[in-house]
């Protein structure tokens, strides 16, 4: 029961460390980066990409030990618009993270990196949407707890 717990812990936690981590970057993207706006973003994407690592890892001890039987979530349409939205989410994430690791030397040489206005208003409307994608996954936990959707059909059953 312990490990049951302390796995929901984590999965939620990471959660939480997601949108902080998210939240963090879309606020320090505004106007020319400084080195120490530019590590910010850089480490708060790195605690999105543990974090993100996390839920996974979690999400896939919960499916397979911690909560309702497996079998549950693989015929339940909503587990898979959620499964769809963390796939989506994390595809989005893919620019922004390439882009920040393109820095990483120009900082370690002290050196803030140049990012035209256009560029951060590109990385701001991905992290936005991320942000939107994100906010769904817990709904549609709740909507599968309390066995919303149960009843649709999925195409392959």
């Amino acid at each position: 029961m312990w490990a049951s717990a302390i796995v929901a812990y984590l999965h939620y936690l990471s959660l939480a460390v997601i949108f902080a981590a998210l939240t963090i970057e879309s606020v320090t993207l505004k106007g020319e980066l400084t080195l120490k706006a530019a590590w910010r973003v850089v480490i708060a994407d790195s605690a999105y990409g543990i974090a993100a690592v996390v839920v996974l890892t979690t999400g896939i001890l919960r499916v397979l030990y911690y909560a309702k039987d497996t079998a549950y979530y693989m015929h339940q349409p909503v587990f898979w618009i959620k499964m769809g939205l963390f796939v989506t989410v994390s595809l989005l994430s893919l620019y922004p993270t390439i882009s920040f690791l393109q820095w990483i030397k120009l900082l370690q040489a002290e050196k803030p990196p140049e990012v035209s206005p256009d560029k951060i208003k590109v990385l701001r409307q991905i992290i936005h949407w991320e942000l939107v994608g994100l906010s769904l996954i817990p709904l549609t936990a709740s909507m599968m707890a309390r066995g919303i959707g149960a009843g649709w059909q999925l195409p392959w059953s």
